[in-house]
């Protein structure tokens, strides 16, 4: 696809004037030609750490990204100056792309697609901005692969670290608010901390182990091969397994012929099974990643009572450390649901913190009661 300048046919945009090139206007330029010039750069970055499809998809946007350079070269002309950097978080992708190629940037790559000036820009053609929708679309397409990839093992990471701030916060806090010594909450916390993480990350296996199980179970097996030759043709009893897997009458009476008359070719495989293995992750991976987070997690509000500071201060740099934490946790999860950073961070915050507030406000009064 050729991008056309402002004014000529099939552009929609009125060409700019002389007036217009005013001194705000070429910085603009400039600075949408180095915001496509990084851009394509990154995507050429990203297919550097991929293969075949991906890889070709990725080459696809880093060329559309160069038309567009193009477009806005061509306007400037004889003033488009010296190379200029990107903004910074053109920049900032671009360095993350070069180190990490993961999905995490795929996913900052769709939201910085998605919030594309070209629709009010009328310097920039309308083929241009349509450009921009669809490339948010195939981003969000190959996140969707990594997110597949990885949903296992960060679930259990995001939840674990998650858990371990939250718990053990409040943990501390609680036996905290009903008066105890400080070694007391020290040692409560340190015991918090094993006992999660021990838990959750036998939890996690127990867990993903038991869903793959149920996965394997349900996955189509392979010894009916063998039997094909022998089956009644008439009655076809193949068919009933193809009806089994959801398909209607007719269709397994047209699978199941094709199969017959395909023999010995194996049986067409149902690859939902290993797809549903993927996704579910595998039980060690999950284990091992849920108790590292729970523990890295948990540690946080014992910090700083490790480092003997006195116990009301231990508390407030505790509730600050774990509110960081909690945002940081937040962001990410937000970052690769491809929602809003803020909102998510902000969101795990409260949950968070409320729920230490909480625990804080039971333990006072328990430690009332029981005083």
């Amino acid at each position: 696809m050729t991008t056309s300048e402002p004014g000529t046919p099939g552009s929609g945009h009125p060409v700019s004037t002389a007036t217009s090139r005013s001194a705000a206007t070429l910085r603009t330029w400039r600075r949408r030609l180095a915001d496509e010039r990084a851009e394509s750069k990154l995507y050429r970055r990203l297919a550097e750490r991929r293969s075949g499809e991906e890889r070709a998809i990725l080459l696809g946007l880093a060329d559309a990204e160069g038309r567009h350079a193009a477009h806005w070269e061509t306007l400037l002309g004889e003033d488009v100056g010296r190379s200029r950097r990107a903004g910074l978080r053109m920049g900032l992708l671009a360095w993350l792309a070069a180190r990490f190629g993961s999905v995490f940037v795929l996913a900052l790559a769709q939201r910085a697609e998605s919030r594309s000036p070209y629709e009010e820009d009328v310097d920039a053609t309308r083929s241009m901005a349509a450009d921009e929708r669809v490339h948010e679309e195939v981003l969000r397409g190959l996140a969707a692969r990594g997110r597949a990839r990885v949903s296992g093992t960060f679930r259990a990471a995001v939840f674990g670290a998650n858990d371990g701030l939250v718990s053990n916060l409040s943990l501390v806090l609680g036996v905290s608010g009903a008066g105890v010594a400080t070694s007391a909450v020290l040692l409560t916390g340190l015991a918090g901390l094993l006992a999660g993480a021990l838990s959750m990350g036998a939890g996690e296996y127990v867990s993903v182990r038991s869903q793959r199980e149920l996965l394997a179970a349900s996955t189509p097996g392979t010894s009916a091969q063998a039997v094909l030759p022998l089956l009644d043709v008439d009655a076809n009893e193949l068919a009933l397994v193809y009806r089994a897997r959801g398909m209607t009458a007719e269709e397994a009476a047209a699978r199941a012929d094709d199969a017959l008359r395909a023999y010995p070719a194996p049986l067409e495989p149902d690859a939902s099974g290993d797809e549903g293995h993927d996704v579910v992750g595998t039980g060690l991976g999950a284990a091992v990643s849920s108790f590292c987070f729970f523990a890295s997690g948990a540690a946080v509000p014992v910090l700083p009572f490790l480092f003997g500071f006195p116990e009301r201060t231990s508390l407030m740099i505790a509730v600050v450390l774990v509110g960081l934490a909690l945002m940081l946790t937040g962001a990410i999860v937000g970052v690769l649901s491809g929602g809003p950073p803020l909102r998510r961070a902000l969101r795990q915050l409260a949950i968070g913190l409320g729920a230490a507030a909480a625990t804080y406000l039971l333990g006072m009064l328990f430690g009332a009661t029981l005083g």
